[in-house]
């Protein structure tokens, strides 16, 4: 809960922060009012981090530049049509921006700028109430229009004004109520709620880029879950990622099946706390938490109904993959991400033949090869993917896992894994079976690798006396 007194001393440290009061003396100097705004002011009240310092100014663009030119080491005006002016003071990376009075035209996000007069209008046109806070500097004086801080304490996102008009201005705040709701573990306010529901069709009018970037900030967060939650609830997911509402599949009284958006969630809570345990201090993996996310997708689509009550998800993982790459695709993400995300789904079932009965020193090294780089993810992805409340399966699976584990570890360190080659290289292949480089020379190097992987280290003699054997068993 919000204790204003610290809140206040935490105010008053903001202030007094090196680049804050440079800047705050250069703006006066100048005749000119400067309040740090938004993010940095909210996040001082409550105690937590402050990244990154915004500031507004009734300054207009010109004046902005002329003042932080002296005291900073670098400036850019890329934001200058939209009043921002960026600057590095003191070694940090600022923006400045004019008091603004947008409007939006309705068809796009893109807002008419108009500059303003006062700092109460500029903080009534941002997204929500605990973000349309003002601290102005030097004088150290809270500037909360709206009842930003009664929003706080009450753990409560509402918009400042109407929300459908504020929706209906910048349909992107949407999603930025769920990102919001996650990060800082506040509740949606109904008013505001009922209007995502309402307006949620209104997303189309935002890029794939846009949304792909708040999604993401949603899944770096500690617990995005409360964010999916939240655009489940309002439909708002449907409009981007459809995929995950739809793992909400019907029970029968006949056919009874695991509840698969439960346990979805679950996987990804468990997915973030394993990545918090084995990497601590790492930057959130969203591939791998998407992943967790999306891991079952394709069971919505595989599923049957079998005779005795039996529900069957035949070959979901494969499915599941191929949706991922196509939704990810959608949404613009990176090639990198995207065949890294399909990837992960796609293996995500391979271990669980491994807890059935032992692995081969051959499966083995073909799982390890299969995953290559993803192989650290596969391992948090398949042990989050075990929600079962048998204590006994779990524990029996877990055991399973710390088994091969050890022996993908043993065999890395015998045979140098990751870098695993056949004995016989393209050269001495074509050499030994006296052919020319073409076709035939990367089937015979795909079984001699096969080989490798089967047996382990034969010596040249044996690989070149099998791979005689196999050209003329092929002739």
């Amino acid at each position: 809960m919000l204790n204003m007194a610290e809140g206040l001393d935490r105010l008053g440290a903001l202030a007094a922060h090196p680049v804050v009061r440079t800047l705050a003396t250069a703006f006066a100097d100048a005749g000119f009012d400067l309040a740090v705004v938004g993010g940095p002011v909210r996040d001082a009240l409550l105690g937590r981090p402050t990244h990154d310092l915004d500031f507004t100014t009734d300054a207009r663009p010109d004046d902005i530049l002329r003042i932080v030119t002296p005291i900073s080491t670098a400036q850019w005006d890329i934001g200058r049509a939209f009043g921002t002016i960026g600057a590095r003071v003191q070694k940090e990376q600022v923006e400045i921006t004019t008091y603004r009075a947008d409007s939006y035209d309705g068809v796009t996000r893109k807002p008419t700028v108009e500059f303003g007069d006062t700092i109460d209008a500029d903080l009534v046109r941002r997204d929500f109430t605990v973000n349309a806070m003002a601290l102005q500097v030097p004088s150290v004086k809270l500037v909360d229009p709206t009842g930003g801080v009664e929003d706080l304490i009450a753990g409560l996102l509402r918009t400042p004004t109407d929300p459908d008009v504020s929706f209906g201005d910048d349909p992107l705040r949407m999603l930025r109520a769920a990102r919001f709701s996650a990060q800082l573990g506040f509740r949606i306010d109904d008013d505001t709620a009922d209007a995502i529901t309402r307006l949620r069709a209104t997303l189309e009018i935002v890029s794939p880029e846009r949304i792909q970037s708040e999604l993401v900030r949603l899944m770096q967060t500690d617990d995005p879950v409360r964010g999916i939650r939240a655009l489940v609830e309002t439909g708002l997911i449907d409009e981007f990622l459809p995929e995950v509402s739809a793992l909400k599949l019907e029970v029968d009284e006949h056919h009874h099946h695991k509840d698969v958006y439960e346990h979805s969630l679950t996987v990804l809570r468990q997915a973030i706390s394993l990545e918090h345990s084995r990497h601590p201090g790492a930057e959130p993996d969203v591939a791998l938490r998407i992943a967790a996310l999306l891991h079952d997708i394709g069971k919505p689509r595989t599923r049957k109904l079998e005779d005795g009550g039996a529900v069957t998800f035949h070959h979901h993982d494969i499915v599941g993959a191929r949706m991922a790459r196509k939704r990810l695709q959608a949404l613009r993400f990176d090639t990198a991400t995207t065949d890294a995300v399909a990837t992960l789904i796609e293996l995500h079932l391979r271990f669980f033949g491994y807890a059935e009965g032992a692995w081969t020193d051959a499966a083995v090294r073909r799982y390890v090869r299969d995953a290559g780089p993803l192989l650290e993810r596969l391992h948090i992805l398949t042990r989050a993917d075990v929600t079962t409340r048998n204590k006994r399966k779990a524990a029996r699976l877990s055991s399973a896992y710390d088994d091969i584990e050890s022996r993908i570890a043993a065999l890395a360190e015998q045979e140098q894994l990751d870098a695993m080659r056949p004995e016989l290289d393209g050269n001495r292949i074509q050499e030994v079976l006296g052919i020319r480089p073409g076709r035939e020379v990367g089937e015979a190097y795909k079984f001699l690798l096969d080989l490798r992987l089967d047996e382990g280290v034969l010596g040249t003699d044996v690989a070149e006396e099998r791979l005689r054997a196999w050209w003329a068993a092929r002739a």
